[in-house]
């Protein structure tokens, strides 16, 4: 978990920046944790306590009212009974990467995946975004190498992984959508030769850049390993008490070793 929430930190402050190169300070004075790190802690939480990811993503959201959520989601969390609204926004993707880590087969890992999305992801490209994240995180840490894992992703969800990060740069713009911005996530995750380079290659975008760093964050830290240690503790100094909780009761259950 915590590749992917350096990945929302870094991410950041280049939201809508169109920084489009790799070369950047990581952790800049302001960078912080939004929506991304909030609803993977939710989610992980939910995996743990055995609680509907219904309650805890509402529970987490509301605990941390300010943190860059859409329009539509903002309206969902504040409304107890409020019903999906049939997005296929990121947030979908965003989110689910504890899915990865917390289950033994494919089968269980997309299933978890679709019921993490629909609660508020409902329209089929939102939950394929899911899907296609967390069996990424999933076969990285089973230790598929990246080719396999292309392949896979690519016949199970349709997704166009044979492109580079450097064909993709120069003409690629601010994209919230699954189908826009997931693909990407995953070539960065699967072109970097470590977590951090994943990270800056996702930013690299110049897209949604703390939702494609989060994501390839966290399928980079299924492949390689924990982060190194300088981001590890830039992470830390960055999070709450209740959220630091999560990810440790977490990541001693399920992560990397």
């Amino acid at each position: 978990m915590i590749a992917a929430i350096a990945g929302d930190m870094i991410g950041s402050v280049h939201e809508r920046a169109h920084i489009k190169r790799r070369n950047f300070t990581l952790f800049q004075k302001n960078s912080s944790f939004t929506d991304d790190s909030v609803l993977t802690v939710a989610v992980a939480d939910a995996l743990m306590s055995g609680r509907p990811y219904v309650e805890r993503i509402r529970h987490w959201a509301r605990a941390h009212p300010r943190r860059g959520y859409g329009g539509m989601f903002r309206r969902w969390m504040l409304l107890e009974d409020a019903p999906a609204y049939n997005s296929f926004g990121n947030g979908s993707a965003m989110r689910v990467s504890p899915v990865g880590w917390a289950f033994h087969r494919a089968k269980d890992v997309l299933d978890a995946a679709e019921a993490s999305a629909v609660v508020t992801h409902d329209h089929p490209e939102g939950i394929k975004g899911a899907q296609a994240v967390a069996l990424s995180v999933f076969l990285a840490r089973k230790g598929r190498d990246r080719l396999a894992i292309r392949d896979e992703i690519e016949e199970r969800f349709g997704y166009d992984l044979h492109r580079s990060i450097a064909r993709i740069r120069p003409a690629y713009s601010f994209d919230v959508t699954c189908q826009g911005s997931v693909p990407e996530a995953i070539i960065a995750a699967l072109e970097a030769e470590d977590v951090e380079d994943a990270i800056r290659l996702a930013v690299s975008l110049g897209g949604d850049a703390d939702t494609q760093a989060c994501i390839a964050g966290a399928i980079a830290e299924a492949r390689f390993g924990r982060a190194p240690e300088v981001i590890v503790r830039e992470v830390r100094s960055r999070l709450t008490e209740a959220m630091l909780e999560v990810v440790d009761a977490f990541e001693a259950r399920f992560g990397p070793r």
